[in-house]
This record gives structure tokens, C-alpha cells and sequence, in this order.
């Protein structure tokens, strides 16, 4: 008996949780399906020849005006369960970056407006999982790079 392997295909993506000192959160109000008119972390797909930090913050100027060095941004995990966007099979890398209070934001690129939320009052349409991707922001907040768990 021979064996068929079955491949899907999978879409790289990166993510990108913004958090002033303070607790808010910036978020993007989809402009386009799926989700459109809900709430969502800046984030898109990786291009060809980039890394996912890079795309988190080329997507994070993008929909936000919001420029980071991607060196700057910390990961804070992978988040790959099937069904999590309705398109297919997409598989994200989320980072966490912390900015000043006073930054300025502009929705650009695909998002209706953004703004600053509460971290611990955040919408109730929340985009695909991005509710488990703030809540483990939330937690990696707290926790210096010498407390993160090594791979």
C-alpha cells in the first residue's frame, strides 16, 4: 500500500503588539475582509527576502505610521492553530514593541483608523486570534529578556 502525502499551503505572517508604558495598545479597525470593521494588531505578510521581524515592522509604518527598528522588537510567539484565519492556513510570528505615550499614529495601508486602547479594556470585535496574541503580549510585558523561557 503506497502513502499520499497531503501538503496545504501555508502563508507566512508576522504581528506586531504595541504597548505604551503606561498599558495602551494600538490596534488597527480593518478596512478589508475577512474581519472588516474589526479590531487588530498591525501586522501583514512576509515578503520574499525578509524576515518576519522585518515585515512586523514594515507592516507596523505601513498601517500605523509607527517606525521601529526591527531589531527592537521582541518575539513573544508563534501562533499557528488551524482555522485561525478563514482564508487558509496562516502562520504568524507576533512581536512586542513599546513606544513613548505621545507617539503619533496614522492609519495608512489597509486599516480604516487606529488607535490607543486600554490593554485591560480592549474592543469586543477582536480580528482572528489576536485576542490570545495581546493576551500573551500581555504577559510577556512583564518579564525581562532574562526571564523569557529559551527555545
Amino acid at each position: 500500500m503506497t502513502e499520499t502525502e497531503t501538503f496545504e499551503t501555508i502563508r507566512y505572517t508576522a504581528d506586531v503588539i504595541v504597548l505604551t508604558p503606561d498599558g495602551d495598545v494600538l490596534l488597527i479597525e480593518r478596512d478589508w475582509p475577512p474581519f472588516e470593521g474589526h479590531w487588530a494588531c498591525a501586522g501583514g505578510h512576509v515578503d520574499p527576502g525578509e524576515t518576519s521581524r522585518e515585515a512586523a515592522a514594515r507592516e507596523l509604518a505601513e498601517e500605523t505610521g509607527v517606525r521601529v527598528a526591527a531589531d527592537d522588537l521582541r518575539e513573544i510567539g508563534v501562533f499557528d492553530q488551524p482555522g485561525r484565519d478563514p482564508r487558509g492556513r496562516y502562520v504568524t510570528v507576533a512581536y512586542l514593541a513599546t513606544v513613548p505615550a505621545d507617539t503619533p499614529i496614522i492609519a495608512g495601508d489597509d486599516a480604516r483608523t487606529a488607535r490607543w486602547w486600554p490593554l485591560n479594556d480592549l474592543p469586543e470585535r477582536l480580528a482572528f486570534d489576536h485576542a490570545q496574541i495581546l493576551s500573551a503580549a500581555a504577559r510577556a510585558r512583564y518579564l525581562t529578556p532574562e526571564q523569557e523561557p529559551t527555545r
